[in-house]
């Protein structure tokens, strides 16, 4: 009985801090420019404890520079700024 109670506890805490987590990154992308803006939120919602972010970036922008909805020059100028803050997330 006293596992399931400690389980149930750890269950509930889990996703308050990763709520946490994401109001930061959010606060932090309220300030990004909009090619910067466009990445955080492509990449945001992939974001894990164990994701590198890097790798999630080139995964979420590379279709975005494919489809023509961002600049490869332009996304790789935004993405610092945007990981920055994606970090904060994890």
């Amino acid at each position: 009985m006293r596992r399931i109670v400690l389980l149930a506890a750890l269950l509930t805490l889990t996703p308050t801090a990763a709520l946490a987590d994401r109001k930061a990154g959010d606060a932090c992308a309220a300030a990004l420019s909009g090619d910067a803006r466009t990445i955080y939120d492509a990449a945001a919602p992939a974001i894990r404890p164990d994701s590198v972010v890097k790798d999630v970036i080139i995964e979420k922008v590379r279709p975005l520079v494919m489809g023509g909805r961002l600049g490869r020059d332009a996304a790789r100028a935004a993405a610092p700024a945007a990981g920055e803050c994606l970090v904060l997330v994890k």
